[in-house]
């Protein structure tokens, strides 16, 4: 019997169809070991040795990994196509070496783009070793994120700073940190257009003042009032002669937009159907598992042949040979370090669309398709004219543009939308030739403000992170989420972030005392690190000594700030945010008010305190935008259908199972992570009750902190008397912020008589 391991439940059952007699397919669940979480675990003393744990939870997929291989003669790793795909295949070779259970196994590792019958077929005959570049960039930077959470973490919360700080999550915050502040300090500038409406034959039109008195009209040009009423006069009212001074005419085309990467996906996605980036690689995900797309984590543009050709053949057939190029379109992949052997994200097949899909991986699903069509399609075509109109006293010049659609190409299937900018609509012009009469009907001035740079949406500010360099496909999503989830950031009505207090304070401790952490150029250097590691340009050993070197230099230097310098300079970098109008009086005794922290979170205080108690909340120091935060959108609703006629839902209480007749909580579980099996146990009252799991120590404390699966009002967090109710299962760092920052109970209890 061969025996592959992959990640994915889902995707196991798909492939061991494709399989067929001979083979056992399971899966992992993604990774299954994960450093310990304790001081020490990555010793820098000793060239960065590493202490691992089976996952809490993973115990049971060990099990099943291990009893399946006694039967098997050969063993095929076949987690995902990426570094953490490449460590999550080494971490189980490297258990199942220390359990002495490979003897006389023969053992491989094979890779898959998509989730084909050929592909994988195709896989299986062509296996190679382990990556051990990719794994050790995993190290890398699992080494870094750890050394950075046990390092800085703990300084945090000493000083009720915040909950964590990340390599790659605190640059995003301070992005978001900084375009705030760019807002507040933005002042306005007053400029004016002037627009006249034209006629000719009866028809009529619009056009833009751009030259008068033989000088140029741009956008800033006018600045006030009394310049436009200067140019108003000098032009002349109410009825102004013009004739057509110039005609131009020229073909012009629109290329399609490139196939999916992760990012361009995640933009997109954002921009048309309003997902969050986590919500759309959920989607996405179940389309890869399901076998409906290529791997949905890339960064290159690239398609293979056969999907070109494939592609050609529908288009060909569908739309009609005008529509096919002479030859593919060709795409160059922006990223510096792209991995030009995967591919951008496409259907598996173009036979048309899916029609067993629904919600949002049919939405996902049609999108894909669509730009994967259309990148492969003509370009679209337009006829522009531009006319200059000169006033008959020869004063002023007025521009008209009229564009109009001559083929549609690939706009037939696909338009792509951009951040921050309009698409141009088309607009026709009458029939014109020089010399034409025109009259001016009306002159229309209009003022204007600039505007301040807009405000980050998930969409922005994933291609910014792109752009600087920061990040890669897989964390996107991570980053994402762990800054709204920390609550560092939060989302108006129209999906922008704006940084709470909390991601205020964080940004600018981190701003002064660990500036190369949220330095983009830094961050960036340590991605091309990572990536170099991979390639095997660079050794792991050197790209680990490069980055701690800085690093714990930082984290020593902090150690012996005292609170009240921090404070000072928490109060210097948000004092115009606290203080709009600058008035940083106390309104009861006259002294100072500045930010003050507290395990319940920062607030504004009166530095005479004691003797002066007076205090404010943050919320009301903020501008009435900045409050204006929109509730939490609503969750979609859940019901994913696990076979034989069971169930997993979302309701009003939370999650559960059902078979149509009986319904049982499932509150520890999610879409992702519950399974048939699960499932069955649950309805048939068969699950233990589950022991608690040891999470690690609160250096607060010194206490175990311990996560209790079940409990009467479901999975908790308890240590030394303190509990705290959770929906899944946290991180130790997570663990230890909640239970420090448990707020006292409001109930009150009164002795019956």
């Amino acid at each position: 019997m061969n025996l592959l391991i992959v990640e994915s439940p889902s995707k196991a059952k798909t492939i061991e169809k494709y399989l067929g007699k001979g083979w056992r397919v399971i899966a992992s669940v993604g990774h299954v070991r994960d450093l310990v979480p304790e001081n020490g675990s990555v010793d820098t003393e000793h060239n960065f040795e590493m202490r691992w744990q089976i996952m809490p939870g993973k115990e049971k997929q060990i099990k099943l990994i291990t009893d399946e291989l006694k039967k098997a003669d050969s063993v095929y790793l076949a987690s995902d196509p990426d570094r953490e795909g490449e460590a999550i295949a080494w971490h189980i070779l490297d258990i199942l070496k220390s359990k002495r259970l490979l003897a006389g196994k023969n053992i491989y590792r094979v890779a898959f783009h998509e989730i084909t019958k050929k592909a994988v077929l195709s896989a299986i005959e062509n296996p190679r070793k382990i990556d051990n570049n990719l794994v050790d960039a995993y190290m890398v930077r699992r080494a870094l994120d750890y050394l950075i959470g046990f390092g800085i973490s703990p300084l945090l919360w000493r000083r009720n700073l915040g909950k964590s700080a990340g390599r790659v999550q605190s640059v995003a915050v301070k992005l978001v940190v900084d375009r705030e502040r760019e807002i507040e300090d933005f002042k306005p500038i007053e400029y004016w257009s002037v627009d006249a409406d034209c006629e000719i034959k009866k028809t009529t039109f619009k056009s833009s003042l751009t030259s008068v008195d033989g000088k140029k009209i741009e956008k800033m040009t006018i600045e006030n009032k009394p310049m436009v009423d200067n140019i108003l006069s000098k032009i002349g009212a109410p009825v102004i002669d013009a004739h057509v001074s110039n005609i131009e005419r020229k073909k012009t085309t629109r290329h399609s937009a490139a196939p999916f990467t992760t990012s361009t996906l995640q933009q997109e996605a954002a921009r048309k159907l309003y997902f969050s980036s986590k919500r759309t690689m959920t989607a996405a995900q179940k389309l890869y598992e399901a076998g409906l797309i290529t791997y949905m984590r890339t960064d290159a543009t690239n398609l293979s042949a056969d999907a070109v050709n494939e592609i050609r053949e529908y288009i060909g057939k569908t739309y009609g040979d005008k529509f096919v190029p002479k030859s593919p379109n060709i795409y160059v992949t922006k990223s510096k370090n792209a991995q030009e052997a995967h591919e951008a994200i496409r259907p598996t097949h173009f036979d048309g669309d899916e029609k067993s899909l629904t919600g949002d991986e049919a939405k996902l699903y049609d999108f894909i398709w669509k730009r994967t069509i259309a990148c492969q399609m003509t370009n679209a075509e337009f006829d522009s004219v531009s006319v200059d109109i000169e006033t008959d006293n020869k004063v002023a010049i007025f521009h008209a543009v009229g564009t109009t659609r001559t083929f549609d190409g690939f706009m037939r299937v696909y338009i792509e939308t951009r951040d921050d900018e309009e698409e141009t609509d088309e607009n026709k012009l009458p029939p014109m030739n020089v010399g034409d009469k025109i009259d001016i009907k009306s002159l229309l001035p209009e003022q204007h403000f600039t505007q301040p740079p807009a405000r980050y949406t998930e969409a922005s500010l994933v291609k910014k992170l792109e752009e600087l360099g920061i990040g890669r496909p897989s964390t996107y999503a991570t980053i994402m989420s762990t800054i709204v989830d920390r609550n560092y950031v939060e989302q108006d009505k129209q999906h922008r972030f704006h940084p709470t207090t909390g991601g205020w304070v964080i940004a600018s401790y981190l701003d002064k005392y660990f500036s190369a952490l949220v330095d983009v150029n830094f961050t960036a250097k340590t991605e091309d690190t990572l990536d170099d590691v991979s390639n095997g340009k660079t050794q792991k050993l050197d790209a680990l000594n490069d980055f701690w070197t800085p690093t714990k230099s930082m984290i020593d230097g902090a150690r012996g700030i005292t609170t009240t310098e921090i404070i000072d300079q928490i109060n210097q970098f948000m004092h115009k945010h606290l203080f709009v109008d600058g008035n940083d009086k106390c309104p009861q005794c006259g002294g100072k008010l500045g930010i003050k922290l507290s395990k319940f979170g920062a607030f504004v205080g009166c530095e005479n305190y004691p003797k002066c108690n007076y205090t404010k909340k943050l919320s009301e120091s903020e501008t009435p935008e900045q409050t204006e935060i929109k509730e939490k959108p609503k969750q979609q609703p859940v019901n994913v259908d696990l076979g034989e006629g069971i169930s997993f839902r979302v309701g009003k209480f939370g999650p559960y199972v059902t078979n149509g007749t009986k319904n049982v909580p499932a509150k520890k579980y999610t879409a992702d992570t519950m399974t048939l099996d699960i499932a069955r146990e649950l309805l048939s009252g068969e699950v233990k009750k589950a022991e608690p799991e040891k999470l690690g120590k609160n250096p607060t404390t010194d206490a175990e902190i311990y996560y209790y699966p079940t409990g009467r009002y479901g999975a908790y967090i308890s240590s030394k008397g303190v509990n705290v109710s959770v929906k899944e299962k946290p991180d130790l760092n997570t663990a230890i912020d909640l239970i420090n920052n448990k707020k006292p109970s409001t109930k009150k209890f009164f002795r019956r008589k």
